[in-house]
């Protein structure tokens, strides 16, 4: 039985602004420049003024950012005490896994790798769907239908709750050398060639707005990373790189968002 795979656009020398590898760049809107400024913040809270200013060089008005947060208060995504805004706990969720993308806590690998095998029956597809992009996000990868795995080189524990529907399991699979299986689990080399891309393209990027959505699209790659061994990887992985410079950016753009709001 063939894994289906996440199917990248083949990269063209002539990238166009909308498209860098394969990987989308989502149009800039007060609502996700505000999202971006609070999951970079810890904790992820902003007076109103702080994020007022800080969109200011995106070319976001005021009232764009306040129907934006008005809107977004409605919906649940934020909380508001006095004139601060603070993630709901649905979006610290997000957070989290966004700082372990970026901060990934790995252990040196003994050989062993996390299986874990769904026991449920009877779901509906949308419970299915939901279940496999948990496991998904958990950075573990289908085998075969039902059963998934990963090297066992990360400091995490596995929810509780799945317990309810899979059974958990430590193996060492000898169908394949480890290497040859994470290249048959995860498309490494096309998950390498869009990180090169994004590489290029933040470097590249020279107005503020250019580079938020560049970065956007490098924090959404990094989600995406399986964070193997570095002995189950291709040689010059960009991870590292990758993580290097979305964390340099994240840190620049805090910092000058807090420092406009010192200067009101």
């Amino acid at each position: 039985m063939k894994i289906r795979r996440v199917q990248y656009v083949t990269m063209r020398a002539n990238m166009t602004a909308q498209q860098v590898g394969g990987v989308g760049l989502r149009p800039l809107s007060a609502r996700s420049v505000v999202l971006s400024l609070l999951l970079g913040s810890h904790p992820p809270e902003l007076p109103v003024r702080d994020l007022v200013r800080g969109v200011e060089p995106f070319g976001v008005g005021g009232s764009a950012v306040r129907a934006a947060l008005s809107r977004m208060v409605t919906a649940g995504d934020l909380r508001r005490a006095g004139g601060v805004y603070r993630l709901s706990e649905r979006l610290r969720e997000r957070q989290r896994r966004q700082d372990e993308a970026v901060h990934p806590r790995t252990r040196a690998w003994d050989g062993e790798w996390e299986m874990v095998v769904i026991t449920a029956t009877g779901r509906g597809p949308a419970e299915r769907a939901d279940l496999r992009s948990r496991l998904a996000a958990l950075r573990l990868a289908e085998l075969r239908e039902g059963v998934w795995l990963r090297p066992a080189n990360l400091r995490r524990s596995l929810p509780d709750d799945l317990d309810q529907v899979a059974q958990r399991y430590t193996a060492r699979p000898d169908d394949r050398p480890p290497r040859e299986l994470a290249a048959h689990l995860w498309p490494l080399d096309a998950w390498s060639a869009t990180a090169r891309a994004l590489l290029v393209h933040a470097a590249g990027a020279d107005r503020p707005a250019d580079r938020f959505t560049a970065f956007a699209a490098v924090v959404r790659h990094l989600l995406a990373d399986p964070v193997l061994p570095s002995e189950l990887l291709p040689a010059d992985w960009p991870g590292t790189e990758l993580r290097t410079v979305y964390g340099d950016y994240q840190r620049e753009l805090t910092e000058a968002v807090r420092a406009r709001g010192r200067r009101e």
